[in-house]
């Protein structure tokens, strides 16, 4: 299982919002490129960048930052936040992007998904947002009615080869992942699962790698130590 830290950018800088709050945000790092540098000299062979302001604007803010993030580490970089086009999402992957995320675009735009699946293939990424089960889009701030599980089943057959799955209620939190999720996702779908959102010790990384993810992005625990990233690569092996 592959162990990806999570590098969230607003107004520049490396935060965490807490549970998806933008007014409930903790500045890490001035510099999104430098915490890069550090993550990928631990040993990440991914790193996962998410651009909030776009993921709240609609658009790409923060594109140069994810650009000089993927020039300045020598491993995999994947990205979201304001893609919501065709021609963002190319430019996305043009800039040296491995992977591109697509979350909101993908429920409110069916033809983009349907584009983005032909034309990306494997290097698209779908994000999955839940909270209490059902879809939250716009960065989290708007709700829906759409059961985050019948969403998944129709991205596998619209050809979706990889999700990630955030449980809301969990980031943030530092409570631990949603194990019996994770557990039914990988077992009833065909879809390649990330799981987000609660990681908090090398224990809950264990726990992942027996659910059967392919992946599980580490975010704030990262950075207020409570996991250390040597030790959840070992505990991911």
């Amino acid at each position: 299982m592959e162990i990806i830290p999570a590098i969230d950018i607003r107004g520049g800088k490396c935060v965490r919002l807490y549970q998806g709050d933008y007014a409930r945000e903790t500045v890490f790092d001035e510099d999104p490129v430098k915490v890069a540098v550090r993550w990928r000299g631990l040993g990440a062979r991914r790193i996962h960048v998410v651009d909030l302001d776009g993921a709240r604007a609609g658009r790409r803010v923060n594109a140069e930052i994810v650009r000089e993030i993927a020039r300045a580490v020598d491993c995999a970089v994947q990205s979201g936040g304001g893609i919501r086009d065709l021609p963002t999402l190319r430019e996305t992957l043009d800039g040296g992007v491995e992977r591109a995320v697509l979350g909101t675009a993908a429920v409110k735009d069916p033809e983009l998904l349907r584009q983005a699946v032909a034309w990306a293939g494997e290097r698209l990424i779908v994000s999955v947002d839940a909270r209490d089960g059902l879809v939250s889009l716009e960065g989290w701030t708007e709700a829906t009615d759409l059961p985050a599980e019948a969403w998944i089943g129709q991205l596998s057959e619209a050809g979706v080869g990889r999700i990630v799955y955030t449980d809301i209620g969990r980031d943030g939190r530092l409570e631990g992942p949603n194990y019996e999720m994770y557990e039914r996702l990988t077992a009833e779908t065909s879809v390649a699962v990330i799981a987000a959102g609660g990681v908090t010790t090398t224990e809950d990384v264990g726990r992942l790698r027996e659910c059967g993810v392919e992946a599980a992005i580490v975010g704030r625990a990262l950075y207020t130590g409570d996991i250390d990233l040597l030790g959840a690569l070992a505990a991911a092996r």
